[in-house]
């Protein structure tokens, strides 16, 4: 074996330590069996849905329908992002972050701002002509805008649920 150099020995306040460990997010399998995850993933597809159905229309004729498009994309990347969150386990990287907190405002707020869209999102639908392309494409943009209110609403209980017993906990 050879001696270590005095260049690699040497510690200084002119060479700072860097530290080169890698670490990869870990993938956890299970949440997606969770009933978070499952929430996340009906609430990703059915927000999704709105988002196409309303876009592949003449929707900028309504600016009701513009709001509609602005909430179902807006909450549908958040949630994305969250789901990501969760499924790589980042936020038991970033401890500083109240992320019960952040889910309940997070859940309450989509909560409140889908149901009105889904409201606006039916009440739009008798702008269109009955049996073409854009009545058919409101209507079910409509249902499925309450049904991802319906996903936010359950997931609003269950972050409430969680928040209220880490705070008994502290």
């Amino acid at each position: 074996m050879e001696p270590p150099t005095a260049a690699s020995t040497r510690r200084g306040p002119s060479s700072p330590q860097h530290n080169t460990s890698t670490s990869t997010l870990a993938f956890d399998q299970h949440f997606t069996s969770t009933a978070k995850g499952i929430l996340l993933l009906s609430e990703i597809v059915c927000g999704m849905l709105v988002w196409i159905l309303v876009g592949g229309t003449d929707y900028f004729h309504l600016p009701a329908l513009s709001w509609v498009m602005f909430v179902a994309i807006v909450f549908w990347i958040l949630t994305v992002c969250l789901f990501i969150i969760y499924l790589t386990r980042a936020h038991y990287r970033l401890p500083q972050i109240p992320w019960t907190t952040l889910s309940v405002c997070f859940d309450c707020s989509a909560t409140a701002l889908y149901l009105v869209t889904a409201v606006v999102d039916a009440l739009s639908v008798n702008q269109a002509i009955r049996g073409r392309h854009n009545y058919n494409c409101w209507a079910a943009s409509a249902f499925f805008a309450f049904l991802t209110t319906l996903c936010y609403a359950a997931s609003s209980w269950l972050s409430l649920h969680a928040w209220k017993n880490s705070e008994e906990e502290q």
